[in-house]
């Protein structure tokens, strides 16, 4: 970590000599990236890393994409700071930074794999708003390593009510495990207004897989409605780019699938439809801030027994538990108030999330250690 701030050190002195000679990528000085024909040479798959995240290589797509991402005006004039993590070698990195500096102030990329590091680096030499860390966007470490480093001076956090900070996050998100427990991570984050929302409701803007997707969008009654599905309705609207504009897969990003991928259903593989969309958080939030971790036990819990109805499931919260029963049917309610106990979970709509919880939250007799992460995740996410 020493040798990378001397050498980010470095980069900004050099920066700030040559900043008089070096002009926005609205003229043609950002390096462009090989033709796509050419990415299975200069970016081979010779590790299972690289083979799991796609990321876009069709520069005309990008173009679209960065322009529907950052289309949202700044609440000044001077810019967006976005924050972009899994670029690959960059061809969104580059579409962005085809934007004026009204619209994107500071570009901070965040990348360790070596060889899309050599794509991405002469974008620091070409086009002052980008700084490059070659640092992972897995870890919480690396976003505190951004404050520290003095990346965000001059954010002012918003109030949660008011206008979306100066601020933006952009992400490939990976074709793997780790890469739907990112996404549950940041979502969970939201309302808790930790990581880069304690500068207020950050647009996130994401690129993930159909699987993944359908997790994350699946309605009530879905099969794969899940604990990501009610998190994800909870606490943000999702803002979509038409999906056809991203078909077919082999056009538009890379790694291209290799015939006779083993080891994974169809639903997981490489190659399947990609979705991009930008998340904003809700203004007023169905959980509170202190509660997603009574919400994240209740789902997962439940969610393990997503076919069987509530009334038989419930017990799963802890022994004693069916005495919340009474609570959710109280016939003293409103209608409105009361949950439908022949519903099984995946059948759940979210204001009955909201009333089981808010039962679970008054029951006196609720365990008390509910810590659960996404370490090891499984298919109740």
């Amino acid at each position: 970590m020493v040798v990378l701030a001397l050498r980010v050190q470095r980069c900004s002195c050099l920066r700030s000599r040559s900043a008089v000679f070096r002009s926005y990528s609205t003229k043609p000085s950002i390096p462009p990236l090989p033709p796509q024909q050419e990415w299975r040479t200069q970016f081979p798959i010779n590790n299972t890393l690289r083979r799991e995240r796609p990321v876009l290589s069709n520069p005309d797509t990008a173009r679209l994409v960065a322009q529907s991402f950052l289309s949202t005006p700044a609440s000044d004039s001077g810019g967006k700071i976005v924050i972009e993590a899994f670029p690959g070698p960059g061809a969104l990195s580059r579409a962005m930074l085809e934007l004026p500096s009204s619209k994107l102030k500071k570009l901070i990329i965040l990348e360790e794999d070596k060889q899309y590091l050599n794509a991405l680096k002469p974008l620091e030499e070409a086009d002052s708003r980008v700084t490059i860390l070659p640092l992972s966007g897995y870890y919480w470490d690396t976003y505190s390593q951004i404050e520290e480093r003095g990346l965000l001076e001059g954010l002012q956090p918003q109030p949660w009510e008011g206008e979306s900070p100066n601020l933006q996050f952009v992400a490939h998100i990976n074709l793997n495990v780790k890469g739907e427990q990112l996404l549950a991570q940041f979502l969970r984050c939201i309302p808790e207004h930790s990581w880069l929302f304690q500068y207020g409701r950050v647009p996130m803007s994401l690129l993930l897989s159909d699987y993944v997707w359908q997790r994350l969008t699946a309605p009530p009654g879905d099969m794969k409605r899940c604990k990501l599905s009610v998190i994800g309705e909870a606490v943000a609207e999702l803002q979509t780019i038409d999906r056809s504009k991203l078909e077919p897969y082999d056009q538009h990003f890379y790694p291209i699938p290799i015939a006779g991928q083993a080891g994974k259903s169809p639903a997981k593989r490489l190659g399947q439809p990609m979705h991009a969309f930008t998340a904003v958080p809700y203004a007023e939030q169905v959980i509170p801030k202190g509660g997603i971790s009574k919400w994240d036990f209740v789902l997962r819990r439940l969610f393990v027994l997503k076919n069987t109805p509530l009334k038989n499931a419930v017990n799963s919260l802890a022994p004693g538990a069916s005495s919340l029963l009474k609570d959710l049917r109280d016939p003293r309610l409103p209608t409105r108030e009361q949950v439908k106990l022949s519903k099984s979970p995946k059948e759940l709509t979210l204001a009955d999330w909201a009333l089981i919880l808010r039962a679970y939250d008054n029951w006196p007799f609720k365990p008390e250690d509910i810590m659960i992460t996404d370490a090891f995740m499984g298919d109740d996410v």
